[in-house]
């Protein structure tokens, strides 16, 4: 049978959909960044958008840029696989990289929000997992907020007031992590990304290989004693 290490990118197993939210302030981003330079067997979903692209952003990096009519076209026919409007802009995940990716037994990580993980649920359960990170504290969420400089003080109330209905939905969340400790959660994420990608459904070549076992166990133990 042939050996299948945690984050071995091989075809054999089923790619996973790796989704991480969180409140504003509690880690997501940074988290995020760090398996994604730590582990070359998972990629970024790249979104598309309606907005305009800015200078410093490359097509098919950042974001696919795509006009209305086109994003209209994608979700008129099931090809999106969750979307949201922000600030009259249209931003989306694209249903053919990710099933391409996920036949390939490549892993997706999604840094999205609780009503983008919803949508995904409704899609595609059974190869998302994910994982929701809260804050020790709403006072530490606060001061993390602060120490960014880099909003005013009604944004930072707003997000405030948005992390109050985020973590409501805690419970929708395969997993929960507070991240108190930056190091110590980072573990905790590879720890159920390796173990995830273990999982017996993720692997279907698991049936002929145990069928070439058995076989081979019943020729075995046909032999004369």
């Amino acid at each position: 049978m042939k050996a299948q290490q945690a984050g071995g990118h091989t075809a054999d197993r089923r790619g996973v959909m790796f989704v991480i939210s969180s409140p504003s302030g509690a880690g997501k981003s940074v988290l995020s960044r760090l398996l994604l330079q730590a582990d070359p067997e998972i990629r970024l979903s790249v979104s598309v958008t309606t907005r305009p692209r800015r200078p410093s952003e490359v097509d098919g990096v950042h974001y696919h840029f795509i006009d209305v009519a086109t994003f209209n076209q994608m979700k008129d026919r099931g090809d999106l696989l969750e979307w949201a409007e922000v600030h009259g802009n249209f931003y989306a995940t694209p249903r053919g990289p990710v099933e391409l990716a996920l036949a390939e037994g490549r892993d997706i990580l999604f840094d999205i929000d609780v009503q983008g993980t919803l949508q995904l649920y409704q899609r595609m359960r059974s190869d998302v997992v994910s994982v929701f990170i809260l804050p020790p504290s709403i006072a530490e969420l606060e001061r993390r907020l602060k120490r960014r400089a880099e909003d005013e003080e009604r944004v930072i109330r707003r997000r405030l007031k948005t992390a109050e209905s985020e973590i409501a939905h805690w419970n929708d969340y395969d997993y929960v992590l507070v991240n108190e400790d930056l190091e110590r959660c980072y573990g905790e994420l590879k720890q159920i990304l390796n173990t995830e990608r273990l999982k017996r459904h993720r692997q279907p070549q698991l049936q002929s290989e145990i069928s070439v076992l058995l076989r081979d166990l019943s020729v075995v133990l046909a032999r004369p004693e």
